[in-house]
């Protein structure tokens, strides 16, 4: 098996599964569910098979087991009612339990077999709502915390966007509207974070529109270059990592001064940097959106 990280802390554990450290202690001494290694010094070492039973354990609590029936189970009995469980009810957890693992192993069959079951069921567009938009956030967090590696991201992120290539690719055949608006979508110098912006190029597509997808790191100057080609654009951006928070503001107004002069023009912002910052500070034209269904729907 592939893998990086082959032990995890509790603190680990408690950023990977949800479940409290003080939690996963009573779990283990009052029950019996975890047997962890320990150190010289007495600290816990947990394997990637623990944090799999775990991932379980709280996929089964999180349903109406307690944990005293789910200790009365054998070990091979426990995936078993998970799957039993997920047949019936709720998929999207254990689907992003699965992800999770898929991940921290390097594991492309798990990914797509994950994926495949989910396809059976739900649509494309769904499954990005429910499963790898909450998958994603998870994700950023445990990077940021150094639960994760930046490999383990990068795995996990390169496979998501492979799926949504594929059913962008599905409808390069469609013809956009009649007189439709052209939507550019773009990341700011330095921001390679495009996750977001494929999917909301997959439903601007689906919609009927006509799409320029740029992509990262696209210097502001060479956007003036469209208005060469098109006459009522509106410009999609992504802000994950940058502009800084301090070149922000600074970098909206210079937006508006090179490209929003154009009556029909507008600027269109997602993401995390622009959070907490008072909208009504932005220049006109510039709008910003909390969500990416929130973005779509107001289109």
């Amino acid at each position: 098996m592939n893998n990086i990280k082959a032990n995890f802390s509790i603190k680990d554990l408690e950023n990977l599964t949800g479940i409290k450290a003080h939690t996963i202690r009573i779990w283990e001494k009052r029950y019996n569910l975890l047997s962890p290694d320990r150190s010289d010094t007495n600290i816990r070492n947990y394997s990637i098979a623990s944090f799999q039973k775990l991932l379980n354990i709280s996929y089964l609590n999180n349903n109406g087991l307690k944990i005293s029936k789910i200790a009365d189970l054998k070990e091979e009995e426990i995936p078993i009612k998970v799957r039993e469980i997920a047949s019936r009810g709720k998929v999207e957890d254990h689907a992003i339990n699965a992800f999770k693992m898929a991940m921290v192993n390097f594991d492309q069959k798990l990914f797509y077999n994950t994926y495949n079951n989910l396809i059976e069921h739900k649509t494309f567009k769904n499954i990005f709502y429910t499963v790898f938009i909450p998958l994603l956030n998870e994700i950023g967090l445990l990077w940021q915390i150094d639960t994760i590696t930046p490999a383990q991201e990068h795995f996990i992120s390169v496979h998501i966007k492979q799926k949504i290539l594929l059913n962008i690719e599905r409808l390069q055949s469609l013809e956009p509207k009649p007189n439709s608006k052209t939507f550019v979508l773009f990341l700011p110098d330095n921001e390679i974070h495009d996750i977001g912006l494929l999917f909301i190029n997959y439903e601007l597509r689906s919609k009927g529109y006509h799409t320029i997808f740029l992509g990262e790191s696209v210097p502001m100057e060479n956007l003036s270059t469209l208005f060469d080609f098109f006459d009522d654009i509106v410009f999609v951006s992504y802000f994950t990592v940058y502009p800084e928070d301090e070149n922000i503001l600074n970098y909206l107004e210079n937006f508006s001064n090179l490209l929003l002069t154009n009556s029909h023009a507008e600027f269109l912002l997602l993401g995390k940097r622009l959070e907490g910052i008072a909208t009504e500070s932005f220049p006109k034209g510039i709008k910003f959106y909390k969500s990416i269904e929130n973005l779509v729907k107001d289109i």
